[in-house]
């Protein structure tokens, strides 16, 4: 085997998760050769580039859990990122409004939430100030949260794999090379790819969708599955457009776990609204009739994935049906911006969402990254883990240093 077959260190997926991973291990490890395999052919071509692009705050999480700290910090390394090296963002601020007295309590609580987490930038604000930051938008009481914005997910992706490259011209980045296995020995690890085989010290794994499959490869137990949501957006149309000047949220409803339907100003200046959030019948399916039989047959011969289905089946079949409706997609916008019309809206993009479901049903909630000897598995980063991305690849550098001891490498 050559001398370039070698590495110290190959990172499989090259979303947003990985290629911050790759970055913050390139910046202290500066003499590794680092490998990063992804098999689309472009960085962020799933998860990443097709998330809101939302720069998250941190109000919704628990209080001291993992995704909440990683969230408020990488937030800030992510912005002070942004602006060093020119990625596009905006810090806009968002406002979440609740539109019915029984949310009240609700928004009380993600604002007692924001506080403990340390949200800087947070107010509450009346109906009147709904109406002077969002004209269009009727509410009656909102948070609002100044240090929320867009940034541009891809870019800064690829800004985060061009700079560690930049620092060890020796690593790099493989597109199109789908990784097919892994066998460890006594000196390291064999990676097996669609193009070639590959000797490493160390395997870090940033699969996304793919990351209980990539554990189970690698011989990890997991016994929870990752199972695909996909979301649909709306655009506004050119005369729509004027009605949403920044990012609006609903106040969510607790007993799901997202976030529901909102609008986001993106970075090309764009008005998204959405998503929704549907079962999906192709891990990595953007289209609404989209299929793999092997997606299909892993999800529903799990019994997590009827437990799930059973107890919100009548939000389930809202979701359905409002996939399919333009009319009950926009009823649902109305809530919070009653002038839309059907002309102001039009089919935009999609996206899918991994999440870890847990054979009782209930999705895991919390980042979870797990190490198998020389193998680090990241098993489940939801949203926010564009926005906490360099904080989670700090984290995972962390914990290789200590538990491969690096720096006595």
């Amino acid at each position: 085997m050559s001398a370039a077959q070698d590495w110290d260190v190959i990172i499989v997926g090259g979303g947003i998760v990985g290629a911050a991973t790759l970055y913050k291990l390139q910046t202290r490890y500066p003499r590794f050769r680092i490998l990063l395999l992804e098999k689309e052919l472009a960085l962020a071509d799933h998860q990443t580039g097709h998330n809101s692009g939302v720069i998250h705050s941190g109000i919704y999480y628990k209080p001291g859990s993992y995704k909440a700290r990683n969230c408020v910090d990488g937030r800030r390394e992510l912005v002070a990122f942004a602006k060093q090296h020119g990625v596009k963002h905006d810090i806009c601020g968002k406002l979440i409004v609740a539109t019915d007295p029984e949310e009240l309590p609700r928004l009380e609580k993600i604002h007692s939430t924001g506080l403990a987490n340390g949200i800087e930038d947070m107010r509450k604000v009346t109906a009147e100030e709904i109406r002077e930051i969002e004209p269009f938008c009727q509410g009656i009481a909102g948070v609002h949260v100044g240090c929320t914005g867009i940034i541009d997910f891809r870019g800064a992706t690829e800004k985060m794999a061009e700079l560690a490259l930049a620092l060890q011209p020796l690593s790099r980045v493989a597109l199109g090379e789908t990784f097919e296995g892994i066998a460890s020995s006594d000196n390291g690890s064999q990676v097996r790819t669609s193009k070639g085989t590959y000797r490493t010290r160390y395997a870090i794994f940033c699969g996304g969708l793919q990351s209980d499959r990539l554990a189970k490869a690698d011989g990890a137990e997991v016994k929870e599955r990752i199972v695909g949501f996909r979301g649909d957006y709306y655009e506004l149309t050119a005369q729509g457009k004027h009605k949403v000047k920044h990012l609006i949220y609903p106040v969510p409803d607790p007993r799901f776990p997202f976030l529901g339907v909102h609008f986001t100003r993106m970075t090309d200046g764009s008005i998204e609204c959405g998503p929704n959030a549907v079962f999906t019948f192709k891990r990595e399916g953007y289209g609404k009739t989209d299929f793999d039989l092997g997606d299909t047959v892993d999800a529903l011969t799990y019994g997590g994935t009827w437990k799930l289905f059973f107890r919100n089946m009548g939000y389930g079949i809202n979701e359905y049906r409002r996939a399919f409706s333009k009319r009950l997609f926009l009823k649902t916008l109305r809530r919070l911006i009653p002038s839309l019309t059907m002309e102001d809206i039009e089919p935009g993009r999609a996206g899918v969402r991994a999440m870890l479901l847990g054979t009782d049903g209930n999705m895991v909630d919390d980042f979870r990254i797990e190490r198998k000897g020389h193998h680090i598995h990241v098993l489940n980063a939801p949203s926010p883990a564009a926005t906490a991305a360099l904080a989670i690849g700090g984290h995972i550098v962390d914990l290789a240093a200590k538990e491969w001891s690096l720096s006595e490498v």
